[in-house]
């Protein structure tokens, strides 16, 4: 689905990524994590087409990524929600913007405003939300955009951990339902054994690929089990390394 061929990234004489080579498959939930600074938002970006790389190049379905790419649906950290518009207002902008009619587009509004358990505040304006319910906003958002690749930047991360835990969990049942890839920037080390197929560990600035792990958990998954300690156990340790070379390295 998602091919990244040798990606390198500089701004002004620093490197943020370098030799960065990954691979997203059909349907699949890859996390990634890292120490500030080593270039996962900055990836995540050049997968949308809001930044071009340095060197390499992005494929998402066989078709070089270049410019802003409309097959990617964008959640944010920040709630980045239009104050003037409903929920369902929220919603209906990707399709609006495609050109859809007003029935069709509320058709699939109502969809994911259902899915993602929003039912009945179809008219509430984002001031009226809570912040997990303002999350649940964006991500129907990008899904009711038909995105082929999900992309999610620590979504989940102004969240207190009570909230946290349950968006994780809805946002597993929403992936299963839709089955569309993910790219998740975490720095939760926890989230991502929760949530990944594979979680792909990435060095200090610049940021290259450092370890991949494989999480053949099944699902639904007990975050407390001896195999998910184990998995959580290893990726802390590689993560750990590299954290402390940053913080060396300053």
């Amino acid at each position: 689905m998602l091919r990244i061929i040798h990606l390198t990234k500089k701004f002004d004489g620093y490197t943020a990524l370098e030799d960065v080579s990954l691979e997203v498959n059909d349907g699949e939930f890859v996390c990634i994590l890292g120490p500030s600074g080593c270039g996962k938002t900055t990836l995540l970006r050049m997968t949308a087409g809001l930044d071009s790389p340095t060197g390499g190049e992005l494929f998402l379905d066989g078709i070089k990524i270049e410019g802003v790419n409309k097959e990617c649906g964008f959640v944010f950290q920040e709630y980045v929600l239009f104050p003037w518009r409903t929920v369902k207002g929220n919603i209906e902008f990707g399709p609006e913007m495609k050109g859809l009619g007003r029935d069709e587009r509320g058709r699939i509004a109502q969809h994911y405003i259902e899915l993602v358990g929003l039912k009945g505040f179809e008219n509430h304006f984002p001031h009226e939300l809570s912040g997990g319910m303002k999350q649940r906003v964006g991500i129907a958002r990008a899904y009711a955009n038909n995105p082929k690749l999900l992309l999610m930047d620590e979504p989940f991360g102004a969240l207190d951990a009570q909230t946290r835990n349950l968006m994780q969990g809805e946002l597993l049942r929403i992936w299963e339902k839709e089955h569309i890839s993910a790219l998740f920037v975490t720095h939760s080390v926890d989230e991502a054994v929760y949530l990944a197929d594979r979680v792909v560990v990435l060095s200090a600035h610049p940021g290259t690929v450092k370890e991949i792990f494989k999480n053949d958990l099944s699902r639904p998954r007990v975050r407390t089990s001896p195999e998910a300690n184990a998995l959580r156990d290893a990726i802390l340790k590689s993560l750990g390394a590299e954290i402390k070379r940053a913080a060396e390295t300053k």
